[in-house]
């Protein structure tokens, strides 16, 4: 579909190239693991910051510099792509072989079809003496005939006597003076353009064209303007003329009262009256069609000047038709004169000898232009083999590599199969003592296999190493702990459970097609709350799309605060909050380190997000001085920062603390917090009471655990890929979601709970089990399905109702506190006893 062979040729390369670059990035990019994802389109938080980790092979330089040399130099024309396979394909000059004698004949079909006026949908091709190649109009051309003949039809549309021509001129409008001088200009400036690169035709459709359009736009103009002046006039003739009428009118009565009044009867005043009013009547419907004469009077003037106009504007069509037939006469005897010279210098042009020697060099241009296409054609094939060739060696290498790497893995798979089985056979049938038992030397070498070092010692074996838990997840977090060697064999045990559930799972690339969907429908209207997008976010947030999908619901919540905020109001408060005396930066600066001292973005004081993590909590302590900095509140904003950037990480901050949670959630009496861990009781006894009776039977009091989830919205409580999935529905729907996770996360395990029947055991197995689910497909099952119904208002009014109870309970503490306090300063034996807080103090 290209428009040339030009374009065939440069989109040929370009396809091949891209091909090329394809192919070597698929070869020389070995993915690490599921954690090192390639991010695509977003660009906030520190998270989009990172990039994927690929270890990328040497290239082939010799194929690359082969590849350089057989290049072809090209370039596409003027359109490339949809625009020019829209556009009908041009005569190719290396496909048509005809003489001068053809040329002339086509010049002369194309101004006999022009005089007829069939020149729609054709084109007409000429060629300049200097150089004889084809000349063709460029798409701009096209385009700018195409809009000026849509504004002759717009001009022909609003003229009545003007009928449709098949000249692309139009003159009709053009004023008198102008006409003539005009004709002058376009004869004298054919001539002197007859030896450049435009033909008269391209001429006289671009030049004459345009400017006959302008002088037709300025005339209208003119003429509206000279029609509005015309109606102003009459409009002040015709309220002249009124008052003219009225005085008159005022006049005649106040005379004929002063003088006929006097004795003459009632009602032969009416019947004089009514006279006079049909009189004016008359006077003013004579006064109407004497306009309406002078109207049609200067109708007919105008059909009169326009009819001369059509007579003048056939005469310069005349006179233009005559002139192209003087320049295509000119144009013929050039055509004429150059056969002349280039078939016979010693003028014998009809001779048999110059007639073969004409046909001899056609052919020798046609082999000349052949053999240059075979050329081309020949360099861009030998491109074409050497790539295949690179990219067929290059699969052929990529096949043994992985039956190497295969090899490798079965056989270290025997090896580890064997080991367990002579375990297994040991545990079924001891042959020997404890201590001289063949399973201790086994159980030692698989416990030092299980803890070797990622890196081989041995380089040619490198390649052949799995590699499939890196260092780091997706998110940052150290995925196996350095320092405590027991919990590392559970974290590693942990990243490959995630590694096979991620292999196995099919759903990941249906979901990923349903926001790309969703987001696609978007593109030109706002985001709506919906049914749909709640079950999207349900599902989870795609790790591209999670910043702009965070940034928008955090926006949706705290809207009413932003609207009532100037600009630069996350700024002005960390620069008060920089300058003036802070009491929670004190406080702030100890627990910047101890945030996710797990994760690279947090794991130094160099780290990028310590920074931000310093600012956001700064700007929050100047705006809400009752809380100030409560610890927890680092860790929301730490997670908040790796998808959001600073602002934005700020105001999902406010709708946590101000939005979502009930009042004093986060002060130093952590009402709000102690008031949920009642609520949530009461949800364990309604949703799963048989694990409720199990820890009321053995007096475990499990909030203890449950209250951090609440406060810091389970960070550092599950792994992160389930963090990070509760944070999405969390951030859209608000607070209930964190009771419906809490009693997903026991409904989980709760079979593997109830088999436990002692406190010391429960309450151990409380503190680490989170960290062992790993399903998040399966926990989202439980908390949004399983739980149902889950509705808000019984949340709120629990919620209310162990407010009042905590309040009294507190009220009560504080109350037995003055007691002992003002005991204390009467009793001189209990005046040494100092409080924690006074100790602080």
């Amino acid at each position: 579909q290209a428009a040339t062979r030009q374009d065939m040729t440069y989109w040929l390369q370009e396809l091949q190239q891209k091909r090329w670059e394809y192919c070597n990035n698929v070869d020389a990019a070995k993915r690490d693991s599921r954690t090192s994802p390639t991010p695509s389109d977003f660009s906030k938080g520190l998270v989009a910051k990172d990039n994927p980790d690929l270890s990328i092979l040497s290239q082939n330089a010799s194929a690359e510099r082969a590849r350089n040399i057989l290049a072809v130099e090209t370039s596409p024309t003027d359109l490339v792509g949809e625009q020019a396979a829209s556009q009908p394909a041009p005569v190719q000059a290396s496909a048509i072989n005809f003489s001068l004698k053809q040329w002339s004949t086509e010049l002369k079909n194309s101004m006999s079809s022009l005089r007829k006026g069939n020149n729609e949908n054709r084109k007409s091709i000429f060629y300049t003496t200097e150089e004889w190649e084809l000349l063709d109009p460029t798409p701009k051309d096209l385009e700018d005939s195409m809009a000026l003949e849509e504004k002759r039809k717009h001009l022909a549309e609003g003229s009545k006597g003007l009928t449709s021509s098949a000249f692309p001129f139009e003159f009709g409008r053009i004023p008198h003076k102008a006409r003539r001088p005009l004709l002058k200009d376009m004869m004298g400036s054919s001539k002197n353009r007859a030896g450049s690169d435009s033909s008269p035709t391209e001429w006289c459709s671009g030049n004459g064209s345009k400017l006959v359009s302008e002088l037709q736009l300025k005339y209208q103009s003119q003429q509206e303007e000279l029609e509005k002046l015309k109606k102003d006039l009459l409009s002040q003739k015709e309220l002249v003329r009124l008052l003219q009428q009225t005085v008159r009118s005022s006049q005649y009565d106040k005379y004929f009262a002063s003088r006929l009044c006097e004795g003459v009867p009632k009602d032969k005043l009416e019947l004089l009256h009514q006279k006079d009013d049909q009189i004016l009547g008359l006077n003013n419907q004579l006064e109407k069609l004497n306009l309406e004469k002078d109207s049609l009077q200067q109708e007919v003037k105008n059909l009169k000047c326009k009819v001369g106009e059509l007579n003048e504007q056939l005469g310069m069509l005349m006179e233009t038709i005559q002139a192209k037939d003087e320049v295509i006469m000119k144009l013929s005897r050039q055509l004429s004169e150059c056969e002349d010279s280039s078939s016979s210098p010693s003028g014998a042009v009809n001779s048999p000898t110059a007639t073969s020697a004409n046909k001899d060099l056609q052919e020798l241009d046609r082999l000349k232009d052949n053999l240059q296409g075979y050329k081309t054609q020949n360099k861009f094939l030998n491109k074409e083999i050497l790539e295949l060739s690179a990219l067929r060696r290059s699969a052929e290498a990529r096949e043994r590599e992985w039956q190497a790497k295969y090899t490798s893995l079965e056989a270290k798979l025997c090896q580890i199969e064997s080991k367990y089985l002579i375990l297994l056979q040991e545990m079924k049938t001891p042959v020997c003592s404890e201590e001289q038992s063949p399973a201790r030397e086994v159980i030692t070498q698989l416990l030092e296999d299980a803890l070797k070092a990622e890196t081989s010692e041995q380089p040619e074996q490198a390649f052949f190493k799995p590699h499939l838990v890196s260092e780091y997840d997706i998110y940052g977090f150290q995925t196996v702990p350095e320092d405590d060697e027991e919990e590392k064999l559970v974290a590693k045990s942990r990243a490959l459970d995630l590694r096979s559930l991620s292999l196995s799972e099919n759903r990941e690339i249906s979901a990923g097609v349903k926001w790309e969907n969703y987001l696609a429908s978007t593109m030109n209207r706002e985001m709506m709350r919906s049914v749909e997008l709640k079950n999207l976010i349900r599902s989870g947030i795609p790790h591209e799309h999670r910043s702009k999908i965070w940034k928008w619901c955090v926006n949706l919540h705290v809207k009413k605060f932003k609207d009532s905020t100037v600009p630069g109001y996350f700024q002005t408060l960390l620069q008060n909050a920089l300058e003036k005396q802070n009491p929670a930066s004190k406080q702030i600066e100890l627990d910047l380190l101890r945030t996710l001292p797990n994760n690279k973005h947090y794991s130094s004081p160099t780290s990028e997000g310590i920074q931000k993590l310093r600012n956001v909590l700064l700007a929050f302590s100047w705006r809400n001085p009752d809380i100030g900095y409560c610890q927890g509140l680092n860790r929301l904003v730490a997670i908040a920062l790796l998808y959001l950037e600073q602002e934005d990480a700020f105001w999902c901050l406010v709708t946590i603390v101000e939005v979502f949670m009930p009042r004093d959630y986060y002060t130093k009496t952590l009402l709000g917090s102690q008031v949920d861990q009642r609520v949530f009781k009461d949800l364990m006894s309604e949703k799963l009471p048989r694990l409720h009776a199990h820890f009321e039977q053995y007096k475990v009091d499990y909030t203890l655990i449950t209250f951090n989830w609440f406060l810091v919205v389970f960070v550092d409580s599950v792994v992160s890929d389930i963090l990070f999935k509760i944070w999405d529905s969390f951030l859209y729907e608000g607070p209930k979601v964190i009771f419906r996770f809490a009693l997903a996360l026991f409904k989980y395990q709760e079979e593997e709970i109830l088999k436990l029947q002692d406190s010391m055991s429960i309450f151990k197995y409380l503190r680490y089990f989170t960290r062992n689910i790993l399903d998040a497909r399966k926990l989202t099952a439980i908390a949004f399905g399983d739980l149902n119904p889950f509705p808000l208002r019984q949340i709120r009014n629990r919620r209310t109702y162990h407010l009042e109870k905590v309040r009294l309970e507190l009220t009560e503490l504080e109350a037995i506190r003055e007691d002992f306090l003002r005991e204390r300063e009467t009793c001189v034996e209990k005046r040494d006893l100092i409080s924690d807080d006074e100790e602080d103090s």
